[in-house]
């Protein structure tokens, strides 16, 4: 399976970004796959922003609680994650997984939120 990010950049303090996750190269559709988003700040560990289940439960991290939205459209095989409201703790490499059995991750997209 690969999975790859897009849609990161530079962002003022406030705007809004759209990620994208495309997976593709398994037998599996992603229908039957949970899938997420994990950030790495700057200096810190890796952290759960938000994830979307097969059946379509999404669990978000406090932190990003009513600010980012994650989504899935499987018949594209991807998923989103809509943030808005960005601030500049959310600054980071942000990485997608896709998982069933096995997790696969892509290589990360950095968005950085400063004016």
């Amino acid at each position: 399976v690969q999975v790859v990010e897009s849609g990161g950049g530079l962002v003022q303090p406030g705007g809004s970004l759209r990620l994208s996750c495309l997976a593709s190269g398994s037998r599996m559709s992603i229908n039957d796959m949970d899938m997420g988003w994990y950030r790495q700040p700057p200096g810190k560990q890796r952290e759960l922003v938000a994830n979307i289940t097969s059946g379509s439960i999404t669990n978000y991290a406090d932190s990003v609680k009513g600010r980012f939205t994650i989504s899935r459209d499987n018949g594209k095989n991807t998923v989103f994650l809509q943030m808005n409201n960005l601030k500049p703790e959310d600054t980071a490499v942000y990485y997608c997984y896709a998982q069933r059995r096995s997790t696969y991750w892509g290589q990360g997209t950095q968005v950085t939120v400063a004016s």
